[in-house]
């Protein structure tokens, strides 16, 4: 079946039709398609054809801990359409090696029934216990040759830890070799330990401010490496809560806009009400924004994508645009997924239709709509 899309698309000046057939898309221009198509979906005059959005942090969502194995993980792509996403990694905190090896086997197996899941994000459990956050701290351990041997062979996509621990530069060379995207998260390590760990294979930052050093203009920290150098991605949790707006308004005149991805890091209170929730075994607490531990430690984000797509898009020096590269073709970048977060012949057809203020109207994973609001 093929379906064609009318109206304003984004990053493509002067088209006004996208053909999307057998998953992919076909063409995207102005005035009549190749082939006369089976369906037709029209945008209206203020909204938006974009690609589908990217996150590469999803605890859970809606009740559903990704921790729970193939039938959350299951659950919660099916559910992500609705929030514009389209693919995902599924997140792991802290968890002894043998956990998350086999989480990573279950979100290779999971069943994408809505977005896209694109593999594991292993958070932990090789990072720094004074920069642990909601983490436990008898789940966390050194990044030892044997248990980085064990998560390297699982092949998750993504991997956190915090190269300022024995080991942990030889691990990243370890983990880089086996085409696993390495990032710097719950770490202490200073400026030049993150130069150091940049040129062994860093090439991600994970929720960048969060969970590591304060810029100090003696002692910059990790966060400056990351930020500085061109090599390097870092996500951003902009959802006026883990990053003040003035502070995100500060990084995108540092950062290459097409080096920072909008994460949400959401939970499993993630588009539900304010209530108590699971976040891999350890009870959090949501407001309806930001979710914490009983302590009162953050623990994540209530938020959804497109919360953060809006906040950035109001930001000084942002617009629309620029906000939705962030949570689409910036991820996609970051995962080497060349068939996504772009609106070409040739891509994989996940689009989102966005109202005029960057609601979520509809939403296609392969070719299928998922989502209607």
């Amino acid at each position: 079946m093929s379906t064609l899309f009318r109206g304003r698309i984004h990053g493509v000046e002067g088209a006004d039709g996208v053909l999307v057939e057998g998953g992919l898309i076909k063409w995207v221009g102005a005035g009549s398609p190749p082939e006369r198509p089976d369906e037709e979906l029209i945008a209206g005059p203020e909204e938006l054809i974009a690609p589908g959005f990217i996150d590469l942090q999803v605890n859970g969502f809606q009740h559903h801990d990704a921790a729970g194995g193939l039938d959350e993980i299951a659950a919660i792509s099916k559910l992500l359409p609705s929030t514009g996403v389209t693919a995902f990694l599924p997140t792991l905190i802290s968890a002894p090696v043998d956990v998350g090896a086999q989480f990573a086997a279950f979100a290779a197996a999971a069943e994408s029934r809505g977005a896209r899941v694109l593999g594991a994000h292993i958070e932990g459990p090789f990072i720094n216990p004074s920069f642990r956050g909601a983490h436990e701290r008898a789940c966390l351990s050194e990044p030892d040759p044997v248990s980085v041997e064990v998560i390297a062979r699982a092949r998750p996509r993504l991997v956190t830890l915090a190269p300022e621990l024995p080991g942990a530069l030889d691990a990243i060379v370890q983990l880089a070799k086996a085409g696993i995207v390495v990032s710097a998260g719950h770490t202490g390590a200073d400026f030049e330990q993150g130069r150091r760990a940049i040129a062994a294979g860093i090439r991600f930052g994970t929720h960048i401010y969060n969970a590591m050093p304060p810029v100090h203009h003696r002692r910059p920290g990790i966060a400056l490496a990351l930020i500085l150098d061109p090599r390097v991605s870092v996500g951003l949790i902009a959802d006026g809560e883990h990053v003040h707006p003035a502070v995100c308004t500060q990084l995108t005149c540092v950062k290459d806009r097409m080096r920072i991805a909008l994460t949400t890091d959401q939970t499993a209170a993630a588009g539900a009400p304010a209530g108590r929730y699971s976040l891999t075994g350890r009870t959090v607490i949501s407001d309806g924004t930001v979710v914490r531990l009983e302590d009162g430690t953050l623990a994540g984000s209530a938020a959804v994508m497109g919360d953060l797509v809006r906040g950035m898009a109001a930001i000084p020096g942002m617009n629309a645009a620029r906000a939705i590269e962030m949570a689409s073709s910036v991820p996609a970048r970051v995962l080497g997924e060349r068939g996504l977060g772009r609106v070409a012949a040739g891509a994989h057809a996940d689009l989102v239709v966005l109202d005029a203020d960057l609601h979520v109207r509809l939403t296609m994973v392969g070719g299928e709509v998922m989502f209607r609001a």
